[in-house]
């Protein structure tokens, strides 16, 4: 049997649960729904963020996906495919990288660019909007520094929250010295928003998943012929020929 790709455990955080599209980006293991849907409207997204989605796209369409449908066609011609796993496996993999394809394509054509280092005036530059850098403290004064990105560039790692979770929207619009109130279930925050500043995000870049079809970079070998031990005669053949030859 031929196997590969992982299961990772999804990983949910409360201050951004709009992104619903972790764990597939992490491993391409999560079953996509039929045209699994955006979110609406424009997708706000920071250069580097967009440039990633962009990398992922083009190493499905151009590396996994071939990949995965050469190991399909070796499987589908081992014979019975209603019992051939590597060829079930395969088909499943195919339908799930076909909807994160469908899934970035509509992402990267409603992409939104906003670079956080262009020049602002006035508000925009004073103020916390898509894009910022935001250093806040709760009411027992500790503090913690954020920046606003899009859903596609969700960081907890990087402290980059979406701009359509409770947070995000808590901070849109204030300046240094605003008061806002974080909503959540069952608690309610309050924070000092100490500084507001525009710099360059730096957003993890895609990096080819170890348990991709692609990165195995080999195929199941076709299965060889019987070997089978030599006959006496072959055995004396070779043995003649072997004392010729040192003679």
């Amino acid at each position: 049997m031929f196997f590969v790709g992982v299961h990772p455990r999804s990983l949910v955080h409360l201050l951004d649960s709009p992104w619903k599209d972790y764990e597939m980006r992490k491993g391409f293991t999560r079953k996509p729904k039929p045209d699994e849907p955006a979110t609406p409207g424009k997708n706000y997204i920071t250069p580097s963020g967009l440039e990633r989605l962009k990398d992922e796209h083009r190493f499905l369409l151009t590396r996994e996906r071939p990949a995965v449908t050469e190991v399909v066609a070796w499987a589908a011609s081992n014979g019975d495919r209603s019992e051939n796993a590597d060829y079930q496996y395969g088909k499943r993999r195919l339908r799930q990288i076909d909807g994160r394809i469908r899934f970035l394509t509509k992402r990267i054509e409603a992409a939104e660019v906003v670079d956080p280092e262009a020049p602002r005036t006035g508000q925009a530059a004073t103020r916390a909007f898509f894009g910022a850098t935001v250093r806040c403290a709760n009411a027992a004064g500790v503090s913690r520094v954020v920046s606003i990105v899009g859903t596609d560039e969700i960081d907890l790692n990087r402290n980059h929250i979406s701009w359509v979770s409770p947070l995000g929207r808590a901070l849109m619009k204030s300046a240094a010295g605003d008061s806002v109130v974080l909503q959540l279930p069952g608690v309610t925050e309050y924070l000092t928003v100490l500084e507001v500043c525009y710099e360059r995000i730096s957003v993890e870049p895609f990096r080819e998943p170890p348990g991709s079809e692609a990165s195995a970079k080999r195929l199941p070998r076709r299965r060889q012929p019987a070997q089978f031990p030599a006959s006496k005669e072959d055995q004396w053949q070779r043995r003649s020929k072997h004392t010729e030859l040192e003679s």
